[in-house]
Formats: C-alpha cells, sequence, structure tokens
C-alpha cells in the first residue's frame, strides 16, 4: 500500500476458508521471516492453530519453518505465479483494495491500521457473502419487516453502510 510520502507498507492477511473470517491483519514498512513468524503466534495463541497453511513463495515464509512446524501446522506452498491456487485470499485481498484502499489516501502505518480495522469490523460483521447464502462470515439474524423501518448506519468513514431494523 503506497503512502502519501510513497513509501510502501506491506499488509499481511492470514484467513480461515471456512467462513470466510480474517483471522489477523498486520502492517509493516520491513517485513522480515522474524516478523512473520510473530504474526503467526499473534494469530493463533493458545494451541488453536490450524492444520494447514496455504502460503506463496514470497522469502518471509521461507525463514518460519520451525515456527509452523512448532505449532503443528502443515506448511502448504503454491506453485510459482500461479494466483489461482489461493483464489480466496486473492479475492479478499481484492475486496480490500477495492471497497477500502482505493478510497483513502494512507499517511503512515498507524493510519493504514485504523483504516484496516474499520474495514475489519464492516467485513466481518456486515458485508455479506454469496457463498455464505448472503451472511457475514460472523452470522446475524434476519430482521422480519415487522421489526421496525430500515435504519442505514456508516461504517469504514461513511464508505459502507450497514442496514438494521429498528422499532419505531
Amino acid at each position: 500500500v503506497p503512502t502519501v510520502t510513497f513509501r510502501m507498507l506491506v499488509v499481511l492477511v492470514i484467513f480461515s476458508h471456512e467462513r470466510r473470517l480474517i483471522v489477523h491483519v498486520a502492517v509493516t514498512e520491513h517485513p522480515t521471516a522474524a516478523w512473520t513468524a510473530q504474526q503467526l503466534r499473534n494469530a493463533f495463541p493458545d494451541h488453536e492453530a490450524p492444520a494447514y497453511l496455504l502460503h506463496d513463495r514470497d522469502a518471509v515464509f521461507a525463514g518460519i519453518a520451525a515456527t509452523i512446524a512448532g505449532m503443528n501446522i502443515q506448511a502448504v506452498r503454491t506453485a510459482p505465479h500461479a494466483p489461482w491456487q489461493n483464489a480466496y485470499v486473492e479475492r479478499v485481498i481484492g475486496s480490500i483494495r477495492r471497497e477500502c484502499l482505493d478510497h483513502v489516501i494512507v499517511a503512515n502505518e498507524a493510519g493504514l491500521r485504523r483504516v484496516l480495522s474499520d474495514y475489519l469490523a464492516y467485513y466481518l460483521h456486515s458485508r455479506t457473502h454469496l457463498a455464505l447464502d448472503k451472511d457475514t462470515p460472523y452470522s446475524r439474524s434476519v430482521a422480519p419487516p415487522s421489526a421496525g423501518r430500515v435504519v442505514a448506519t456508516p461504517q469504514v468513514g461513511g464508505l459502507h453502510h450497514r442496514y438494521d431494523r429498528v422499532a419505531a
């Protein structure tokens, strides 16, 4: 992600396929293997790690084999130049870019973290997915028309809205 001062920031997204959950998001200017290993430990505390970690061939993943093995995770690397092998993550990264980052100007790491935090709350609690039968990753109930009128609540600084029914 380019900043206002033309610095490049890198975003790490850890994603769970089952319910389209974004498990963890981290931002840095200089990604290293040690930083990536720490982000994995932060994403999966208390021995709740997944069985598999599907990742690309980025150099930061080369130095974290010991961390992955210590967490009892089997690493699966995609083929070179084959983003289609990790299509769900590529889709969520594209959604973050199109629905959020293409509409904001990022000043620094803290600003990017704040914008991503707002978008993550929207994505998990308000954004519906066809693959989830028009539900959100954190499921929410459908309100019947008798529950009241529809009210729009702005999210992500007004880029998106959540629509709920409220009693009159």
